[in-house]
């Protein structure tokens, strides 16, 4: 095994407080799987329901108001029945977050596949 840098126990602690902050933000079971669906161009409320499989559509409006109260999406209100969600410009910082997860997600699957 090869073995990790050495850090000392504030800077250990610092990189777990950064990582705590990012899954307080994007953490759970619903907030990815909704930031995917956005971040594919599904903006309205009813196609977002329709591609995260099992989200209810109580569950689905209180995370889409977290995500934006965080900055990660904006919603356009045109009517009072029609509103649209897309990746607010700081939201955007994610794309290389998602890309990777789904990557390391990808290649898990084919090595679990193949055991």
């Amino acid at each position: 095994m090869i073995p990790m840098e050495q850090h000392n126990k504030k800077d250990i602690n610092s990189k777990i407080k950064f990582v705590q902050d990012t899954l307080y933000v994007i953490g759970g079971k619903w907030k990815l799987p909704i930031l995917i669906a956005i971040h594919h161009g599904n903006a309205r409320f009813t196609d977002i329901k329709k591609v995260v499989p099992g989200i209810s559509g109580s569950t689905l409006s209180r995370e889409l108001k977290q995500l934006e109260e965080n900055h990660l999406i904006a919603k356009t209100v045109y009517s009072s029945k029609e509103c649209y969600y897309q990746f607010a410009h700081y939201g955007m910082s994610l794309s290389p977050v998602i890309r990777s997860l789904t990557e390391w997600g990808k290649q898990h699957r084919k090595k679990l596949m193949n055991i």
